[in-house]
């Protein structure tokens, strides 16, 4: 069986291209597609050399783990050991996954020409099969970490809320929720959903439409929480604290959607993960040091 080098050297970079692409994927990094193709080039020579026997200590299991360290630090920069670790895992996760999806397919189309050399698959088969086995592995990866994110404990989700109207606050419990990507439509500001029973400790919630207007009344409509379609009244606060986990955020550019239904036993406000993780656009002040 006739090996050429140039065919081993551009399969590898191509898989090594798409591992590191999905392990950024993955950890939501931003990359730059010079820095993956120098990384994912650095370890198609490794490839070469290995294969070669040039030097025998490129073998070793100690070279292949620095090398991955090299190939991970080169691509995405990480600043610390933590983050270092991190995609080191997640590199070798998503080689395991994709590796084998491209090994699977080239033994079920061509077995007799594909074989093992110095730890290095090499055969006769066709460059798609590469192509294949990384979108099929990358959906595999992209399915597994979602499905893993959906199966997130409640409680991981839920955080603390402090809201001010009128110089008067009231403390709660809110829900980080994807599904809420409500906004005032005169607006476009993001909108936390409340319930009418918060919001009465600190509003008198049936004289809303008498005509207050420091609170600044809008209407807002939904095709969720129990209703095809429906309609919202909301205010604009003083500003929101939210506190998860370790982190505060004081939330000035949003506005209060108040629900006359319980929303859950756990929590009593729904805010949209874009919401929390909207940063400057929506005028948010992080690592606030106040107690919600």
């Amino acid at each position: 069986m006739t090996i050429y080098l140039d065919i081993v050297f551009i399969e590898n970079t191509l898989m090594n291209y798409i591992i590191l692409y999905a392990t950024g994927f993955v950890q939501k990094i931003k990359m730059k597609n010079f820095k993956l193709i120098i990384s994912s080039t650095l370890g198609a020579l490794y490839a070469i050399v290995t294969y070669m026997n040039i030097i025998p200590i490129y073998s070793s299991f100690f070279m292949k783990i620095l090398l991955s360290i090299i190939m991970i630090y080169i691509a995405f920069n990480n600043e610390n050991i933590k983050q270092i670790i991190k995609s080191l895992l997640l590199f070798y996760l998503a080689s395991f996954v994709i590796g084998g999806c491209a090994l699977a397919l080239l033994y079920m189309i061509s077995p007799q020409n594909v074989s093992f050399r110095n730890g290095v698959l090499v055969g006769t088969y066709p460059m798609k099969i590469t192509l294949i086995a990384g979108a099929i592995g990358f959906l595999i990866i992209q399915y597994s970490f979602n499905l893993n994110k959906r199966q997130m404990k409640i409680k991981d989700l839920i955080c603390n809320l402090e809201i001010s109207v009128n110089n008067k606050k009231v403390k709660t419990k809110g829900y980080i929720d994807s599904g809420n990507t409500l906004k005032d439509p005169l607006s476009n500001k993001p909108v936390i959903i409340v319930e009418k029973e918060i919001m009465k400790k600190i509003i008198d919630i049936d004289d809303l439409t008498g005509g207050d207007e420091k609170l600044k009344i809008r209407f807002i409509p939904f095709k969720s929480i129990g209703k095809q379609n429906g309609m919202l009244i909301g205010i604009k606060p003083e500003y929101v604290l939210i506190k998860h986990n370790e982190n505060t955020i004081k939330m000035k550019n949003v506005i209060i959607g108040i629900y006359d239904k319980k929303i859950s036993k756990s929590y009593s406000a729904l805010i949209g993960l874009e919401i929390f993780e909207g940063g400057k656009e929506y005028e948010n002040i992080r690592n606030v040091k106040q107690n919600v």
